[in-house]
């Protein structure tokens, strides 16, 4: 078993089992995963895969086809008998009867190989956005500070003022607010804020701080409360701040 990152993982990491018997393509595509702050462990084997499955929960699961031991059909079957953990079939056999056979044994999507790493990518945030949203987000209110938010109104107050933010704005303000102090990466963020595609770039999360500084700080030039740690991401001060 292979895990190609040590860093410890926290509730906006997401973790990813790939089970595939290509030692380079897994490397590669490990490799890219990584980068974009994703762990991953590497299983060679449909039966290793299905042992370290059971042995801890993943966010997703890529699962090539053609595996040695047990073929990738029958571990996506034998895998949606005890987890709902989203699937995503990786395989060189493209073709449309394989396709709607994966899905009906319980694959949550199919990338047909030779795939775009950053398609992978995209497949990969989408399933753990689905998933995390099945699982409910938390309706407590939030106080941190002066910012008081009200996630069932999709309502958030600034020293008792209204603030008047769009649905996304109030997406990101709250995930920074429930972790209060802790520096959230692009990446992160984009993980934990459900949105469309018109806000799937990481760069894009630049332009949602921006007008949200505007609607929360004196001084948006100098922000005291939405903070950016250089090179790292962003954070919401809870006022223990340097």
């Amino acid at each position: 078993m292979e895990q190609t990152t040590h860093s410890t993982p926290d509730e906006g990491t997401i973790q990813v089992l790939l089970v595939e018997d290509d030692e380079r393509l897994a490397r590669l595509t490990a490799r890219y995963l990584q980068e974009h702050g994703i762990l991953v462990t590497v299983a060679r084997t449909g039966p290793e895969g299905l042992a370290e499955a059971s042995r801890h929960a993943y966010d997703v699961v890529l699962l090539d086809l053609m595996l040695p031991g047990r073929d990738g059909m029958e571990v996506c079957r034998e895998l949606r008998t005890r987890s709902d953990v989203p699937i995503i079939m990786v395989t060189a056999r493209g073709e449309e009867a394989d396709r709607v056979l994966g899905l009906e044994t319980g694959a949550d999507d199919y990338l047909a190989k030779p795939y775009s790493s950053r398609e992978l990518l995209a497949r990969v945030r989408a399933q753990v956005r689905r998933a995390r949203g099945r699982a409910g987000p938390s309706f407590q209110p939030i106080q941190v500070g002066r910012l008081s938010m009200d996630p069932r109104s999709l309502s958030a107050t600034l020293d008792g003022k209204p603030l008047s933010l769009t649905s996304y704005e109030f997406g990101l303000l709250r995930v920074l607010a429930e972790r209060a102090g802790r520096v959230l990466s692009r990446e992160q963020l984009l993980d934990l804020v459900k949105g469309n595609a018109e806000e799937v770039f990481d760069r894009s999360i630049d332009v949602h701080i921006f007008r949200i500084r505007q609607k929360i700080e004196e001084d948006p030039r100098t922000p005291r409360l939405l903070k950016t740690v250089r090179g790292a991401g962003y954070l919401f001060a809870t006022g223990d701040e340097p």
